[in-house]
C-alpha cells in the first residue's frame, strides 16, 4: 500500500490527474486496451473535470479505455443522482470516447437482472486474464463505506458473485455494486479520500485491526495488484506518520 498526501483537494486532484495520466499511458505500452472503473460522489468530480481539459483531453488515448463503474443507486440515467451520469456529463461526454466501450449499471430494469447483466459483461472481459480491470477508482464514506460495500450489510461478506444488488434501508433504495473479490483482483486500485470528517475513519482503515463489517473499505486489498491512497491533509490529520 502506498499513501500519497496532497496539501488540499485541488492540489489532490492535479497530482491524481498526472498519476492516471501517466499510468494509463504506461500500460497501453504493454497491451491494446485499458479498463477503468469509475466512481461517483463528489471527489472525483474535480478529478473527472481535470481529465476532461487539457493536456489530458490529449495525450491520454481515450478510444483504448473501457469504462465501468464500482456502483450504483438505481435510480434514472437522467437523476442527478446517477453516478454514470455524473460522469458523463463531466468527462465522458468531451472527450474521444468510444461509445461501445462504455459499460454503464442499468437502472431501466429490476437491480438483480442489472446486476447479473453487469456480471455477465464482466466475465465476458475478463474470462482468462489474470487481473480483472486495470484501474478502480474508489472512495471512502465517513463510515467506512466503499463501493456499495456499507456498514452491517451482507454483501460485505460476498465471496462469490462479482456484482450484487441489494436494499439499501438507510437510504430507501435498491443499490447495485462490485463486490470485493472482483476488485481485489484489479492490476491497480486507487482511493480518493478529502476532508477532516473522513480523519477518523481513515485512520482506523489504514492503521486500525482488521474489522471490515465496520470498515468495510478494508477489504479492498488487491490480491496481486497495487494499492494507492491519495489524500488530503485533512484527511490524514490523525493519522500516526
Amino acid at each position: 500500500m502506498e499513501l500519497h498526501i496532497a496539501k488540499d483537494p485541488a492540489q489532490l486532484s492535479e497530482n491524481v490527474a498526472a498519476w492516471i495520466s501517466n499510468y494509463i499511458q504506461d500500460v497501453l505500452q504493454e497491451q491494446e486496451r485499458f479498463t477503468f472503473v469509475l466512481s461517483g460522489g463528489n471527489t472525483p468530480k474535480q478529478l473527472y473535470a481535470l481529465l476532461a481539459k487539457a493536456p489530458y483531453n490529449q495525450i491520454i488515448p481515450w478510444e483504448k479505455i473501457h469504462f465501468f463503474w464500482g456502483d450504483e443507486r438505481a435510480v434514472p440515467f437522467e437523476d442527478e443522482r446517477n453516478n454514470a451520469r455524473m460522469a458523463f456529463d463531466v468527462l465522458l461526454d468531451k472527450v474521444g470516447v468510444n461509445p461501445d466501450h462504455i459499460h454503464i449499471m442499468r437502472t431501466d430494469i429490476e437491480p438483480e437482472a442489472a446486476a447479473a447483466e453487469y456480471e455477465k459483461i464482466l466475465k465476458s472481459y475478463f474470462k482468462k486474464e489474470e487481473n480483472t480491470f486495470d484501474l478502480v477508482l474508489l472512495g471512502m464514506g465517513d463510515d467506512g463505506h466503499t463501493l456499495s460495500l456499507f456498514p452491517g450489510t451482507a454483501v460485505v461478506h460476498e465471496q462469490k458473485s462479482w456484482v450484487k444488488a441489494f436494499f439499501l434501508q438507510a437510504q430507501d433504495m435498491y443499490r447495485i455494486t462490485l463486490t470485493a473479490p472482483v476488485v481485489n483482483n484489479a492490476a491497480c486500485v486507487l482511493f480518493l479520500t478529502t476532508g477532516a470528517g473522513k480523519a477518523f475513519t481513515l485512520k482506523n482503515v489504514i492503521e486500525g485491526t482488521f474489522d471490515a463489517e465496520k470498515f468495510p473499505s478494508q477489504l479492498i486489498r488487491p490480491q496481486d495488484g497495487e494499492l494507492h491512497w491519495f489524500v488530503d491533509e485533512a484527511a490524514a490529520s490523525a493519522m500516526e506518520l
